[in-house]
């Protein structure tokens, strides 16, 4: 990130390339300057049995030798030689490391003085560090690696990114990534560093942290103590994070443990309280320490008292001041906007900070966040003093609500950004599993970022685990959102798996979280339910459960095969998520499945009943793997967030197991009939049986369930006039049930369109199946062909872009069954529609005329600026475009299912004037909104009810 390696000679860079370490082959946070070869220019960090030894200037911030102690630590376990702690460079012998901060350090100040190490670099930069080689820094010392740092937090990631190159990731104790051995270590010649960062404050939130942290933390720790902080703080600084809100569910940071202030003021945490606790005191206090109601209307005094209190208490320790104030409870302070009660509360806040630090208001750093209904009082005029940070907000469903405009006037405070891995809230909690898509992230930081969104980034991470994958990239992200982009995200996994697998499977592991994550956040576990997914239309769920066996296999497969020391990592990063996701997918679908079959009178509905309970046993017996066996019950309490059998946004208290039906099944045998997009069955049902129509461009199949309605089996065979009608089984026995899939024998099926039929003889009863088949002619067909009454298109296969100062981008993997296109940059003005303006377009080919729906499916976006909405044209051909206000209809109901469903359809109608070839054209007016998918009804039509949607057309190459 903002590498800056400056190599001395070219004999160095010949030395590089021949000692072959690929310039590629970098860890997330920079490139790889630590390697297994020996040479003269390079430093011997460890070799032949001997370690360099560790000099830290006793001056030094307390910090500082705190976490040299753990970069000491880091080379034991990577070399099981303990590097020697020296106290004076006199005491140091050939090869030394030399750790330290300018101006804190004499050992660090004497080495600028006499010109060893040039630090302009560093002055005056913000957590900046450089890793280089001195030649002879002193008498009787070879060569010194030194470690400065232009503050305490850019030393102390100058040692932890050290830590990070030989091989100790930051997930060493959170995930029990195992650190591998190395006997030899070589930092290569040159100024190594990370750069600035682009984001000034970079943290996470502990949040919604019972029944899992909390019961960790209390066995482990008794309690959100400073034993606990001290695995945080030091997580935090690993990834080169520097700020932290703390755990709140009934937790006092301050008063908990006096020594968590202590330790974060050492470690050079920048400490915080949540949204709605202002002026450093947890909304926990109130109850233990507050006097009378949370209403600075009726109750200033005292609110003013226990704000005195927090401050006096945060001392001159690093801390952005949380101002302003909501309900008590995390809850809307007033029915409606006091807007002059908010800015009379605002302004006594500040009185008290400045009162209590005795310094200018302006040099206590401040923010106050726009959360849910305290952006209401923004938009309606309310304004705070410019060298406080307004902290913009999502919408807790990973969707950014607010972003300054584009010619706002800059702030001194600038603004920040308060995102969500981990959510408790309406529609739904999510809680239990990652389900958060990096691409996702992306996009939506990105467009904060482009809009001058640099001074805070936090995000809710809930329990930290399980979002250790998301967490890490967010931080990544956030020190330097210019290095990744649509295009070079998928190398994120791959470095990431890299790093923590010790380069095992690497591209497959890389796979398996790139698809885990997008599978789960098509929808949230909580909001799951047997309805979710269709078993009868457009194999919706059929798809779905294949998809996440697939992954079961890979990564059950991969299991087999890893060292045995990396298996603890690899079930909390990767396979229980697979696993544990798989499973609960396939319950609701077994469960969609016993509720049909059961209305059908289906025998095999009892078995789906008996499989539910073994699914619902099996979420716990993975749970109680992860609680119990893995890491010999290190993580206990870790998975215990409930997540089955949700009724309402708040969870159940314990998991509660789908509700099934067993029906009695006659002593008997009877035939029924079931077809792919119908609910129906038959006899029951007195309609014809018709298949969906077969087309000749996508020679699919489309299946027939013979079943039992009795428990005595039966004979069945299939005969037909037709001989292009071919079967997967023509004959056999129902016990249970059979799935038939019919297909069709293009070569000797009529051209044009075609009628036939085939007979289901079954228990002495005869059903017709009625087949209609389209066989096309493709000479003179374009683009994408109509198919049973629609045509569904992947965003990303457009027929061609129109570009102009701005481009369509593809973030791959981003859509719920494939990707996104998107305008980037971000930071531009509504684009005026005309002919050169940019636009994606796409062949379509119909077989009618007349009225059709197109259905824009999008990643759900918030109307981030002032105005209407954000806007998007459409037209078929010549027509004059549609202006869609693609926030027209922004209504809470409309909300609620955009985030649950985690896409916004937009529906349109147009006229078709004759059947045959046409182009949809795809306007970009405003930038941000992230097309994934077109489906276009056409009036022969009716898209069936599904999750995911049609699966796409075919499309003449």
């Amino acid at each position: 990130m903002n590498l800056y390696i400056k190599f001395k000679t070219a004999c160095v860079i010949v030395f590089f390339f021949l000692s072959g370490i690929s310039t590629k082959s970098f860890a997330i946070n920079g490139e790889k300057y630590v390697v297994n070869k020996a040479s003269a220019e390079n430093f011997p960090l460890s070799s032949k049995g001997k370690t360099a030894s560790i000099l830290v200037d006793a001056t030094d911030f307390s910090g500082v030798l705190r976490v040299a102690g753990h970069l000491e630590n880091d080379l034991f376990k990577v070399t099981n030689v303990h590097p020697k702690q020296i106290k004076t460079i006199s005491e140091a012998t050939d090869y030394v490391v030399i750790i330290g901060t300018i101006g804190k350090s004499k050992i660090i100040d004497k080495l600028v003085q006499e010109g060893k190490i040039d630090t302009k670099e560093l002055r005056g930069k913000w957590e900046k560090f450089t890793t280089q080689i001195v030649d002879n820094p002193s008498k009787g010392i070879k060569k010194a690696l030194v470690i400065a740092g232009s503050d305490k937090r850019g030393t102390i990631y100058g040692m932890y990114d050290l830590s990070n190159q030989i091989g100790v990731s930051p997930w060493y104790f959170w995930a029990d990534v195992p650190v591998k051995k190395q006997s030899e270590l070589h930092v290569l010649s040159g100024i190594h560093s990370n750069g600035e960062p682009k984001v000034k404050y970079r943290g996470i939130f502990i949040n919604d942290e019972a029944p899992a942290l909390s019961g960790w933390a209390f066995d482990n720790y008794g309690g959100f103590n400073a034993k606990f902080y001290d695995k945080v703080f030091e997580l935090i600084l690993r990834m080169k994070g520097n700020y932290l809100w703390p755990s709140m569910w009934g937790r006092m940071f301050y008063v908990d443990d006096p020594q968590n202030a202590v330790l974060a003021d050492e470690y050079g945490i920048v400490m915080g309280t949540s949204h709605h606790e202002p002026l450093t005191r947890a909304h926990a206090e109130w109850a233990k320490f507050g006097k009378g109601k949370w209403d600075f209307s009726t109750n200033s005094e005292n609110l003013i008292s226990f704000w005195k209190e927090g401050m006096k208490r945060m001392g001159n320790t690093e801390t952005i001041v949380t101002v302003g104030m909501r309900g008590d409870g995390d809850e809307p302070m007033t029915q409606g906007t006091a807007i002059d009660l908010l800015e009379n509360i605002v302004k006594t806040q500040r009185e008290i900070i400045k009162e209590a630090t005795k310094k200018p208001i302006e040099e206590t750093p401040q923010m106050w966040a726009l959360y849910k209904e305290v952006q209401d009082y923004y938009d309606k005029g309310m304004r705070v003093p410019d060298d406080i940070t307004l902290l913009l907000c999502d919408d807790n469903w990973g969707n950014i609500r607010k972003l300054p405009e584009l010619n706002a006037k800059p702030r001194k405070g600038g603004y920040g950004i308060y995102y969500h891995f981990d959510y408790v809230g309406g529609p739904r909690n999510y809680k239990w599993i990652n389900t958060n898509q990096i691409e996702r992230t992306w996009e939506q930081m990105d467009l904060a970022y482009q809009h001058g969104v640099d001074k805070i980034w936090i995000v809710n991470v809930g329990d930290i685990k399980p979002m250790e994958f998301p967490t890490e990239f967010f931080l990544d992200l956030a020190w330097n959102p210019e290095k990744w982009n649509a295009g070079n995200l998928n190398g994120y996994y791959v470095q990431w798996a890299k790093e923590n697998f010790g380069e095992q499977n690497t591209e497959e592991i890389a796979q398996i979280i790139k698809l885990y994550t997008k599978y789960n956040s098509r929808r949230k576990p909580e909001l799951l339910n047997e309805k979710t997914y269709s078993i009868t239309n457009y194999d919706d769920a059929e798809s779905v459960i294949s998809d996440y066996k697939k992954l079961v296999e890979k990564a059950n497969s991969i299991n087999e095969k890893l060292k045995p020391e990396y298996k603890d990592a690899f079930y909390q990063l990767v396979l229980f998520p697979v696993l544990a996701s798989a499973n609960l997918n396939e319950l609701y679908v077994a469960t969609a499945k016993n509720q049909l079959y059961a209305s059908q009178g289906r025998a095999s509905a009892n078995r789906y009943a008996d499989e539910v309970k073994k699914l619902f046993e099996k979420d716990s017996l993975l749970t109680n793997y992860y609680h119990t066996k893995m890491a010999n019950g290190k993580w206990n309490h870790m998975m215990s967030q409930t997540h089955i059998g949700y009724k309402s946004w708040q969870e159940p208290k314990n998991n509660i197991i789908p509700q099934t039906k067993k029906i009695v099944v006659p002593n008997q045998s009877e035939a029924g009939i079931a077809i792919e997009g119908s609910e129906n069955w038959w006899p029951n049902s007195k309609t014809e049986i018709v298949l969906p129509t077969f087309i000749s461009t996508e020679n699919k199949s489309y299946f027939v369930d013979i079943f039992n309605r009795g428990n005595l089996p039966f004979d069945f065979k299939i005969t037909s006039k037709e001989n292009w009608i071919t079967f997967s089984k023509s004959k056999g026995k129902i016990n249970p049930e059979e799935r038939i899939l019919v297909n069709i024998d293009w070569k000797k099926a009529p051209k044009g369109d075609a009628k036939g039929q085939f007979t289901i003889t079954a228990n002495n009863q005869n059903f017709n199946v009625i087949v209609n088949t389209k066989s096309i002619d493709l000479s003179n067909v374009k683009g994408f062909v109509e198919h049973n009454g629609f045509v569904s298109i992947e965003a990303q296969n457009y027929s061609r872009t129109i570009n102009s100062d701005v481009k369509w981008t593809t973030i791959p993997n981003i859509g719920k069954t494939e990707s996104g296109v998107t305008l980037k940059p971000s930071n531009i003005q509504p684009i005026t529609i005309s002919e050169k303006s940019p636009r994606l377009e796409y062949d379509v080919h119909f077989f009618s005329k007349g009225n059709v729906k197109v259905r824009a499916y999008f990643s759900p976006t918030i109307n981030f600026k002032m105005g209407d909405g954000l806007q998007y044209g459409i037209a078929f051909d010549n027509e004059k475009p549609q202006i869609i206000n693609f926030n027209g209809n922004d209504s809470d109901k409309t909300w609620n299912k955009a985030v649950a469903d985690n896409i916004k359809i937009i529906t349109s109608s147009h006229t078709i004037e004759k059947a045959g070839n046409h182009t949809l054209k795809f306007y970009g007016i405003d930038p941000a909104l992230v097309l994934q998918k077109i489906v276009i009804e056409t009036e022969s039509g009716k898209i069936l009810e599904s999750y995911l949607g049609p699966p796409e057309s075919f499309k003449k190459k």
